[in-house]
């Protein structure tokens, strides 16, 4: 029986002894009705009802006792507990020594309304062919796996850097942006700049399921983040609250928000087109 069905039963319990006493009471006193109750029988019902008062505690402390239990049972359905947070695996670095982002997937789920409606305003999101056009191929071929860019044009122009404790290798000017949205971060929302993490940036292969569309992250142009050492679930349709937060940061600095994916990838947050060919107009690139 579970737990609540056992404190069901044990209120059902109280409440037929309870009756049973009164039922009692009620009978003694009809039986005594044709005369007047003696005081022997008035004592004895007073120690009856005295000891139906104490039984009742005892009833009333167990139902305590095994709600205290039920709750102790009971899933938790707030935030999740550090052992159910699933981790970042570290172990994987790309070519220049930062982390490799975990895998993308080309899916066909309706984007988060929260991210279609607030966000992303006025920010293109960049494709492969503008990546192409403006910086290059990264390598010649691509797998689902994480493979070293070839691109010299495009080597010189990445950096690896430490950035809010974390290491990232990314477009150089990626990373001087990504530099002032964590200051501002640090100093607005410090809770939130101590949480954050990363899980990756640079990753030279394919968007999962498909063998023609190559991810952004393969240009060093975007990067996947993380509180808490907690990766956002892809393609669930919500969002962690401090992913929101950091989405208008970057939204302002003209980055581009992984939600409005059509398969929702809150964690991923990677360079706007105008941002990258202001970059590119100034000689950054």
């Amino acid at each position: 029986m579970r737990a609540p069905n056992l404190i069901a039963a044990a209120v059902i319990g109280m409440s037929l002894v309870l009756a049973a006493a009164v039922f009692a009471l009620v009978g003694e006193l009809l039986r005594n009705a044709e005369g007047d109750p003696s005081a022997v029988v008035i004592a004895r019902l007073e120690r009856e009802l005295a000891q139906q008062r104490s039984e009742n505690l005892v009833l009333r402390e167990r139902l305590k006792t095994l709600a205290a239990a039920q709750e102790a049972l009971r899933p938790r359905t707030g935030a999740p507990q550090a052992n159910d947070l699933p981790q970042v695996d570290t172990s994987a670095t790309d070519q220049f020594g930062g982390i490799e982002p975990p895998d993308e997937a080309e899916g066909l789920n309706d984007p988060m309304q929260l991210a279609a409606s607030r966000f992303n305003k006025g920010i293109e999101r960049l494709r492969p062919t503008i990546l192409r056009e403006l910086l290059g191929e990264p390598r010649e071929s691509y797998t689902q796996n994480c493979q070293p860019v070839t691109n010299r044009r495009l080597i010189d122009a990445l950096d690896t850097r430490w950035i809010a404790g974390f290491q990232l290798t990314m477009l150089k000017p990626a990373l001087d942006s990504l530099e002032q949205v964590t200051e501002r971060l640090r100093v607005d929302e410090p809770g939130i700049y101590a949480a954050i993490g990363t899980a990756g940036a640079l990753c030279a292969r394919y968007v999962r399921g498909s063998g023609r569309s190559v991810s952004s992250h393969a240009w060093g142009a975007a990067v996947d983040l993380t509180l808490k050492r907690s990766l956002d679930r892809m393609g669930d349709g919500s969002t962690q609250f401090g992913l929101v937060v950091l989405a208008e940061f970057f939204n302002d600095a003209g980055w581009y928000w992984g939600a409005s994916y059509g398969r929702e990838d809150s964690m991923h947050f990677e360079v706007g087109e105008t941002l990258l060919r202001k970059w590119i107009a100034e000689g950054k690139l």
